[in-house]
């Protein structure tokens, strides 16, 4: 089974817009979004896909994000921290921005992945047993590479792919 997983749009609706198709273009049907959409506009693009999400601290609307989300699909997903399993990965989310949060995941051995953005850096990491993947950013002030991330959980097959900005 592939996912996409997503971080810090930031409102970068051109951007989102474009990893979206990719998305499509690859069958995929499950995304994971790491915070900080910053704006109930993003949520409406991600219509069509089940959405694992974490709050980011750019998440200022996040009452109106989870209630777009929920209506869109009740079974996805909106909080600060999500603990779960996708087919047989056991796998958390969260945004980074909470302090100890992270490391507290990744070590508890209780995950296969943890996926977090705050950063904007793309990173994919082994620790102990876990993979920590940070997908990169799709929007925000900086100006750094945008990136993506597919992720195959049959085969832990993980590609970067960059989002071509304007």
């Amino acid at each position: 089974m592939k996912i996409g997983i997503l971080s810090d749009t930031h409102n970068n609706l051109k951007n989102l817009q474009t990893a979206l198709a990719l998305f499509k273009t690859q069958g995929i049907q499950t995304l994971i979004h790491c915070g900080d959409f910053t704006g109930v506009e993003v949520v409406q693009r991600l219509a069509g896909f089940r959405m694992i999400c974490a709050f980011g601290n750019g998440d200022i609307a996040s009452g109106e994000i989870r209630e777009a989300l929920l209506a869109q699909n009740p079974e996805n997903y909106v909080g600060m921290v999500y603990t779960g399993r996708i087919g047989g990965a056991r796998i958390a989310v969260t945004h980074g921005h909470l302090p100890g949060r992270v490391d507290e995941l990744v070590h508890s051995g209780e995950y296969d992945f943890v996926f977090i953005g705050h950063s904007h850096q793309h990173k994919d990491e082994r620790i102990g047993f876990t993979r920590l993947i940070n997908p990169g950013a799709l929007g925000g002030l900086h100006r750094e590479e945008r990136h993506i991330c597919l992720l195959d959980l049959d085969s832990s097959k993980a590609d970067f792919i960059a989002i071509k900005t304007d």
